[in-house]
């Protein structure tokens, strides 16, 4: 029996070390406090917190439960962590996401307000994106109850300011459907009431709901790893990881938790170490040599755990995917053009990344019910900021026009107006134009409405002569050759019909007037 309980590979052993890590996280975590967070976080990084992840996340939510004026105190606490290894947030949101759902269908208030509080200062704090947040008030308020209510506003308080820094279009929305359920009256007079205090408390400016105290600001926003999680995409709590189950490479990983936990705490965890080898030297003998040998492993592994830390984010369709979502939200969650490229600059796209910035502004302009003025701007933007956006978007417009036959009429106008901004701004170059061949073989009913829409608000935005004068540009007459056809009588005349019947005849006087003398030519030698 003392034979299993020394022997590390042994499930006696293991499971001895399992009681005492979960002793100690529960003992640390029930410790902190504004004053000691720091301290108490180093002692908790010094457990193996990826060991005992699922001990840790249950551990924490238990503790805010039973103490949920302390919220923001385990908040900053998880902020840390989770800069420091993102998957004990991920799991940690999960299961409050999931315990918010489970008090929301079983209409618990009580785990409703908890939760929700939780989320709200994660939110705060930069390790859930603020679109959950929102759904979460979406659920709350779009089939107000008295209780649902009286949750989504409890919600707001502690979210409110946040909310208000980063989507002040998303709050605006919340407000105004609040409002609405204030003029319909049908709620308890109590309610009403709170709702009219919580609008009371955004015009003041939240100033007595604070997002982060100072003292609780204890990581860069640099460092931080945002988790963008949904209400419907939280669907597993994993359960199995509060439960000991033995490792077969046990000593493996502790040595490996030992390399990366000097490389985030630094000397102490070093100086901890050595005490920790010097009391093992004591009591098993080992000698000096395999000291150095155990050294040296911890800086192989640490060696490998960097290399696992530079591999962790590659080129996969599952990363472009999420950033396509990410860019999207951004984007709905925005209260103007300009906050809108102030967050997607942020971002730091990757090179390369440009193109799908590109192509979802064009995404999302084409897909609302009319055009949007919004998503030009917010092009015009980034072509002005960085020249490396002009080149996509000028291989989009060419892509656009080939393919015009597959949008439906709604967005054919709303991708015709949006380069039509584009060109007018000089945002893109004309010479994109090359591609249009106007004439009836190379033309059809779609590509034919896109050019009609594309001249039809070039003309509005520059004024018939002006545009005249663009087209007129003798640097650019030949992209423009094919739009003004020249090369065949047949050509040249359906141009001339086309433009004349989109109202915008002016634009073909020179070719009109060519076809003439070259008709009177043709009388006069015949």
């Amino acid at each position: 029996m003392q034979a299993e309980i020394t022997d590390k590979s042994s499930a006696a052993y293991q499971r001895i070390s399992w009681e005492a890590l979960k002793k100690s996280i529960h003992g640390f975590i029930n410790k902190v406090n504004v004053d000691n967070i720091g301290v108490i976080t180093r002692e908790l990084l010094r457990e193996n917190v990826i060991r005992g992840r699922g001990l840790l996340c249950r551990s924490i939510i238990q503790a805010q439960a039973a103490s949920p004026t302390f919220t923001h105190v385990y908040a900053a606490l998880v902020a840390i962590i989770n800069s420091k290894f993102p998957n004990i947030g991920e799991l940690l949101l999960h299961r409050l996401v999931i315990q918010f759902k489970r008090g929301f269908r079983r209409n618990d208030k009580s785990i409703c307000l908890s939760a929700s509080r939780f989320v709200a200062h994660l939110v705060n704090q930069r390790v859930a994106h603020e679109i959950l947040a929102l759904e979460i008030l979406t659920l709350l308020v779009e089939n107000p109850t008295d209780d649902s209510v009286e949750v989504a506003i409890a919600f707001l308080k502690e979210v409110g300011q946040k909310l208000t820094e980063v989507s002040g279009k998303g709050i605006n929305a919340i407000f105004e459907m609040l409002k609405n359920i204030l003029h319909e009256g049908k709620l308890d007079k109590r309610v009403q009431y709170m709702i009219e205090v919580v609008f009371q408390i955004r015009k003041d400016g939240f100033k007595d709901h604070v997002a982060v105290m100072d003292a609780l600001e204890l990581v860069e926003e640099d460092d931080q790893y945002t988790h963008l999680i949904m209400l419907d995409e939280a669907t597993d709590t994993q359960d199995i990881l509060n439960v000991f189950k033995v490792d077969p490479e046990f000593e493996a990983n502790e040595t490996k938790y030992k390399a990366i936990c000097k490389e985030i705490l630094g000397s102490d965890a070093e100086d901890d170490d050595e005490e920790g080898d010097k009391s093992g030297d004591s009591s098993s003998g080992d000698s000096d040599g395999s000291d150095d040998d155990d050294v040296d492993s911890d800086s192989d592994v640490g060696e490998d755990a960097k290399k696992k830390q530079d591999t962790i984010i590659d080129n996969t369709e599952t990363n472009l995917i999420a950033l396509r979502r990410t860019i999207y939200l951004t984007i709905h969650s925005s209260l103007d053009y300009e906050e809108c490229a102030h967050k997607l600059m942020k971002m730091e796209l990757k090179p390369g990344q440009e193109q799908e910035l590109c192509h979802m502004f064009l995404d999302c302009c084409a897909e609302q019910r009319t055009y949007e003025k919004f998503y030009g701007l917010l092009a015009q933007r980034f072509c002005m900021i960085n020249k490396i956006y002009i080149a996509p978007f000028e291989q989009i417009f060419q892509d656009t026009y080939t393919t015009t036959h597959r949008l439906d009429t709604n967005r054919l106008r709303n991708v015709s107006k949006f380069f039509a901004h584009l060109l007018f701004t000089d945002s893109i170059g004309w010479d994109v134009l090359q591609c249009i061949r106007l004439n009836e073989e190379d033309t059809t009913s779609s590509s034919r409405i896109f050019i009609k829409i594309l001249f039809q608000e070039l003309a509005e935005y520059m004024g018939l002569f002006k545009l005249n004068t663009r087209l007129k540009d003798p640097t650019l007459q030949e992209p423009f050759s094919g739009l003004f056809p020249r090369d065949n009588p047949k050509n040249t005349r359906f141009a001339i019909n086309y433009f004349t019947s989109i109202g915008l005849g002016g634009l073909t006087d020179e070719l009109l007037t060519r076809t003439r003398t070259a008709a009177v030519l043709n009388q006069t030698r015949n």
